[in-house]
């Protein structure tokens, strides 16, 4: 799923243009409903928890700004998700433009607080060797292990074909266990 302007039918898009059934109060209920779990996905994705809050700070705003045009506030959820994965696919690129130019980037070379104390090293070196696979296989991961989505939801989410996400996953498995084995 991508995200839609205006002359795209869509889930913000108005080219059906029925009714908005959206106020802010579906707002407020979907951050109080989803906010902390798209912030912890997006800490897995980008690392550091101030940067991981504003990319689920800049999804709400988005999703509040196109009310107007929001047609299905079913949609809402899937429409935040993406959001906040194209916002960590965002900081990272900019990230690599940064080591790129050699300027010092401007978050934590390690993980935040809050992720250290998920569990005991063994937890450390998964997040660590997670955040070293490819993104898209990163991020089939997370969406799949930490949200508990569907393949052909994260097919959806990822514009991708259920096939693509079912190898993708198992090339990530099997990278991590390569990893596993070399360390032991």
């Amino acid at each position: 799923m991508t995200v839609h302007d205006a002359n795209t039918p869509g889930p913000l898009g108005a080219a059906a243009q029925p009714a908005p059934v959206a106020s802010e109060h579906l707002v407020e209920e979907l951050y109080r409903g989803h906010a902390l779990r798209l912030t912890r996905m997006a800490l897995l994705l980008v690392g550091d928890r101030p940067s991981a809050e504003d990319v689920v700070q800049e999804a709400f705003l988005g999703l509040f700004r196109g009310l107007g045009r929001l047609s299905d506030s079913g949609r809402a959820v899937a429409y935040l998700r993406v959001s906040v994965l194209n916002g960590c696919r965002s900081v990272l690129r900019a990230r690599k433009r940064a080591s790129l130019r050699r300027t010092a980037p401007e978050y934590p070379a390690v993980w935040s607080a809050e992720s250290a104390a998920l569990a005991g090293e063994e937890r450390r070196e998964v997040l660590r060797a997670i955040a070293r696979l490819p993104r898209r296989q990163r991020e089939v991961l997370v969406l799949r292990y930490f949200l508990d989505l569907s393949d052909s939801e994260i097919a959806a989410d990822l514009g991708i074909s259920r096939g693509t996400v079912v190898s993708t996953a198992s090339r990530a498995l099997a990278a991590l266990a390569r990893k596993g084995g070399e360390q032991a």
